[in-house]
């Protein structure tokens, strides 16, 4: 395939960002979106010229670390990651756009590259559980139904690439931080700091700039592990329960 893409390109998070466009040629449709733009790259470098900066690690859709706006849609036109996208979902002749997640939360450090500590500080804030030093307790030892491990395994495929934030009209992360406040509030486990983990999640998240929920629902058609949207309602339930016993 020959392609056109139109891609952000910014010399640092201070910096005046700019779409600049490439022709990409000879792309084979088995290649991922991310293997096309290492082509790319190699062009770039071959001419002598800087090559895009983007994120990825183990490109197998389970590390969250790669996430791009692509024609305006989180991680592309599939559901799934960016670096699981392949370029038979395009067509010869297409013209891509190419951007970094877009929010005041995530910070542009480079190009695609963009700084998502804030979900880390989110996490810091709560996503965590008590547990006593010392040898492993057996795994039975605190019985769990399993409607309840099967919600809480659904909540925990959250791998935190942001795409929610991204796909947002109000840039809200709540979508991630349900998944986290379900993971661990359906376990016995979980429930010693439940209510003070959603105080303090939800206190940092405002923190951070990430805006407010309007139940829009594009978060959860953008998740490419499909968390569904109501693990938000499950965040809510849960704050409000909290601010009544006074956390």
């Amino acid at each position: 395939m020959n392609l056109t893409l139109k891609i952000w390109r910014q010399a640092g998070p201070r910096a005046q960002g700019e779409m600049v466009t490439y022709p990409v040629t000879d792309i084979s449709e088995d290649m991922s979106f991310l293997e096309m733009l290492d082509v790319l790259n190699e062009q770039l470098n071959a001419r002598g010229e800087e090559p895009i900066a983007f994120d990825s690690d183990c490109r197998e859709g389970i590390c969250g670390m790669c996430g791009l706006m692509i024609s305006g849609q989180a991680h592309g036109p599939e559901v799934t990651t960016t670096c699981q996208l392949h370029m038979r979902s395009f067509k010869d002749g297409d013209e891509i756009t190419v951007e970094p997640w877009r929010a005041d939360a995530f910070p542009v450090i480079k190009d695609l590259v963009v700084d998502r500590s804030s979900f880390d500080r989110i996490i810091q804030a709560g996503g965590f559980i008590s547990a006593n030093t010392g040898s492993a307790p057996e795994a039975h030892s605190v019985p769990v139904p399993k409607p309840k491990a099967d919600r809480s395994f659904m909540a925990a495929a959250c791998i935190g690439c942001g795409a929610c934030v991204a796909a947002c009209p109000n840039a809200s992360g709540m979508l991630f931080m349900g998944a986290k406040i379900t993971h661990l509030g359906e376990l016995p486990q979980g429930q010693p700091e439940r209510d003070a983990r959603v105080v303090s999640m939800v206190s940092t998240h405002d923190h951070e700039g990430f805006g407010g929920c309007t139940n829009v629902g594009a978060c959860a058609d953008a998740c490419p592990k499909e968390i569904p949207l109501d693990v938000i309602n499950q965040l809510n339930k849960d704050l409000r329960r909290a601010l009544m016993h006074g956390e």
